[in-house]
């Protein structure tokens, strides 16, 4: 059994000369006993993807895989093209039928939250978006990661200022890829990608007991703050 990972920034493998910058799909590996295909890029919307990306994704599809879709940051920007309730979803939709066609099961999420803090609580930022992902994974009755209220949870557990260490801030000259320093609330670390990595393994566990599977060893995960 595969995962596929379909997503963005938040999703992506680390790229080595921004690392510790990484997305979640890139440490998931360490948290599930099954092989992860990781299709996800920097700046990826459903329109993108589909067009750059999804037919290489599907084409690796088993029978008893997993594609997880996540999306969200960057349709947003495309309101026209990619409305919640327009492009967006109809293309989601098409994924996850596509999947479901090829005979994998498919698991919605909705975009982790951007770090965003107005005095002690997070501020939402994508607006519609997370409900029009939930709206439709009951239409379609699919599992739904919530990966919006997980990050927001986190963010404010933590607080405004312990929270920073999941995601990329540096200070100039303490990195040699953003030598003017970069203070980033979108992107993670690889602590925060961490976080949300074992967030996900742990929701998959729970939707493999759902729909009556065995979880992948029975492997027990730690949520670590490391």
């Amino acid at each position: 059994m595969t995962y596929h990972l379909a997503g963005d920034s938040t999703v992506a493998d680390a790229k080595p000369d921004q690392l510790p910058l990484s997305g979640w799909g890139g440490i998931l590996p360490d948290f599930v006993d099954a092989q992860v295909r990781n299709y996800a890029f920097g700046g990826a919307t459903t329109e993108s993807f589909l067009t750059d990306r999804w037919g290489a994704l599907v084409e690796g599809i088993q029978g008893s895989d997993t594609v997880i879709i996540q999306f969200g940051h960057n349709d947003q920007k495309e309101p026209e093209l990619l409305g919640s309730r327009g492009g967006y979803t109809e293309r989601l939709r098409a994924m996850v039928e596509t999947a479901e066609g090829k005979g994998a099961r498919a698991i919605l999420c909705t975009s982790p939250e951007r770090r965003w803090f107005d005095g002690r609580f997070v501020t939402p930022t994508h607006g519609d978006y997370p409900n029009a992902v939930r709206d439709l994974a009951s239409e379609l009755d699919v599992p739904l990661i919530d990966l919006t209220v997980f990050t927001t949870w986190l963010y404010e557990d933590m607080g405004p200022e312990e929270s920073r260490s999941l995601f990329c801030h540096f200070a100039p000259g303490e990195h040699s890829f953003w030598p003017e320093g970069k203070a980033d609330d979108t992107h993670f670390h690889e602590r925060g990608a961490r976080r949300i990595a074992a967030y996900v393994a742990r929701s998959i566990r729970a939707i493999d007991r759902a729909d009556g599977d065995q979880p992948a060893r029975g492997i027990e995960l730690m949520i670590s703050k490391d």
